[in-house]
């Protein structure tokens, strides 16, 4: 086998009993029989894997059985299995909702390889397509990278054009994988695109309720495909515990209705450890041969500060402009510095500042972060305001403006980002520049494309990548009042770092790293409200390496 051509793919046909019937594809491991909510029987919901290293990768499936079931698991360079390269055992559970993980270890660098479980009956999974990382010289490395998918506002256009693009050597989930909503939040029910409801109804907020949110994406086709053929990278953002989530407590959280905080925030985490394909490690270093190094983050849950609000400081001037502007600068020159205030906490920024003079010691070009929300900072274009119409209603006039009277002082308006946290957001920036690293922060959380030259103090510190969703909807559902090339443009014109932007696409990005170069092509979709929509064009935005900048 070429180890550096990705094998043909498993195949995977439409979703219907008949058409497998027809195929004699049930039974065979190839694809197990698609699974309704609340019949789920052995395996239920596909393979997946994630974690590569050189020489191993985590393999994941889901058993359901009336007891503990122990499953064989099998590797094979070849899809027949006529020779298995490692295999073992794991046991499928109820404690851990039936799902099961397995480290498939001994593996050749920069080899793609296949996998699939067997029951004790015969039975057997889908049969998934894995990569581990290289070795040594490494010319390219390519990853589809992906963040917020939200079931309820359309298909996921985006994983289906890349499972069929077979060219990527990972994936990379960035966070918001799901959204804890409950039906008919977020989208309204008169958002929902048909056939895309979720499952509980309820906000999810039980051990329970997380798990069924996941059995429910994860019975998308075009999620399980991407899970089943590409290794996959992934990090958590809020919206897998509760939106705008912190250390301590989250915007969607009610104590006084919903319990404590850390039993919620226990919850969500162990059903992600539970569903995914990753290690119970809350950050992570992978090692592209002499190309990169990716650093996954954790930047919510287990060291965040709260996050300031900006319509407190606003309203604190009690509706007079010049006290308004008094307080905006008194919170800009005072608690929006403050460097007690952390982001991803003590023991990972020393575990980054050291990885990043590791990687760049042992010769390779490329520190990536891999992590959940932007490190570019960004203020509201004054000039918004100008572009709306006479008839906008007072509300949307109001919070335009006010971010307008922010951005004039300086105050950037998402207190979420990395914006809110300029000193932790400091401490980063000086390790990259202390190791002289190579720096690509790759980013999701905003629905948005953006790509940013980042500095400190007009240092160039590198470039960042800022992906848009997959499903959610960006400055187009929340600003629909202004054309989203007006938007784009002004928020453009109002930041020195902020390069490019699209308001109103989805997609994802394929991202290259080159000994010489890094590349973000920004793939978008004409659609996610028409299943199979195709692409609509492409951005392609590119660093030299040692430059810092975008080119």
């Amino acid at each position: 086998m070429n180890a550096s051509v990705p094998p043909q793919a498993p195949h995977l046909p439409a979703l219907d009993r008949r058409t497998l019937l027809k195929g004699g594809l049930l039974g065979s491991g190839l694809l197990a029989a698609p699974v309704a909510a609340g019949s789920e029987a052995g395996f239920s919901h596909g393979v997946a894997s994630g974690e590569p290293g050189s020489g191993r990768v985590l393999l994941w499936t889901r058993y359901v059985a009336d007891q503990p079931t122990t499953l064989e698991w099998q590797v094979s360079e070849s899809s027949d299995f006529a020779t298995t390269v490692a295999g073992g055992t794991a046991s499928a559970q109820p404690d851990n909702d039936w799902c099961t993980k397995a480290w498939a270890e001994g593996l050749r660098p920069g080899t793609w390889y296949y996998y699939r479980f067997v029951a004790p009956d015969g039975s057997m999974s889908d049969i998934g397509r894995t990569k581990t990382l290289p070795e040594g010289p490494t010319e390219r490395f390519r990853m589809a990278v992906f963040s917020c998918s939200n079931i309820g506002f359309g298909w996921f256009n985006a994983y289906a054009h890349a499972a069929a693009a077979d060219e990527f050597d990972c994936a990379l989930h960035l966070g918001d994988y799901f959204y804890e909503y409950e039906r008919g939040t977020y989208p309204s029910a008169a958002q929902t695109i048909p056939g895309r409801g979720i499952w509980p109804a309820q906000e999810l907020v039980a051990l329970g309720d997380y798990r069924e949110r996941y059995a429910a994406y994860r019975r998308d086709p075009d999620l399980r495909r991407l899970h089943q053929l590409y290794p996959m990278i992934s990090v958590w953002d809020d919206h897998e515990s509760a939106n705008d989530s912190w250390k301590d407590g989250a915007e969607n959280h009610q104590p006084d209705s919903e319990g404590n905080w850390g039993d919620r925030k226990a919850a969500a985490m162990k059903a992600y450890h539970e569903w995914m394909p990753v290690s119970d490690a809350n950050w992570a270093a992978y090692e592209i041969g002499d190309l990169a190094t990716l650093f996954r983050l954790e930047t919510r849950l287990t060291a965040r500060a709260k996050q300031f609000s900006l319509a407190e400081i606003l309203s604190s001037g009690g509706g007079d402009a010049e006290k308004t502007k008094a307080a905006l600068v008194a919170f800009r020159d005072g608690a929006w510095l403050d460097p007690a205030r952390e982001m991803i906490g003590a023991d990972q920024q020393a575990w980054l500042a050291e990885g990043l003079k590791r990687s760049k010691g042992a010769g390779k070009t490329w520190q990536v972060l891999v992590q959940q929300v932007l490190m570019g900072r960004i203020v509201s274009s004054p000039t918004i305001a100008e572009a709306l119409p006479k008839d906008v209603p007072d509300y949307v006039r109001r919070r335009v403006l006010s971010g307008a009277m922010a951005g004039a002082e300086g105050v950037p308006f998402n207190m979420d980002a990395w914006d809110g946290y300029p000193a932790a957001r400091k401490r980063v920036f000086e390790a990259a520049l202390a190791a002289d690293a190579n720096l690509i922060s790759l980013a999701g959380d905003t629905h948005n494309a953006w790509a940013f030259d980042l500095d400190l103090d007009a240092t160039p510190v590198g470039v960042e990548f800022g992906g848009q969703s997959v499903a959610s909807p960006g400055l187009e559902n929340s600003l629909p009042q202004i054309p989203a090339e007006t938007l784009a443009r002004s928020t453009v014109e109002s930041n020195s770092q902020l390069k490019w932007m699209d308001a109103s696409q989805r997609g994802y990005m394929a991202v290259e790293l080159r000994q010489g170069s890094a590349t973000s092509e920004y793939r978008f979709l004409t659609s996610v409200r028409e299943k199979g929509a195709g692409l609509a064009g492409t951005k392609r935005i590119t660093t030299l390496a040692g430059s810092k900048r975008l080119t």
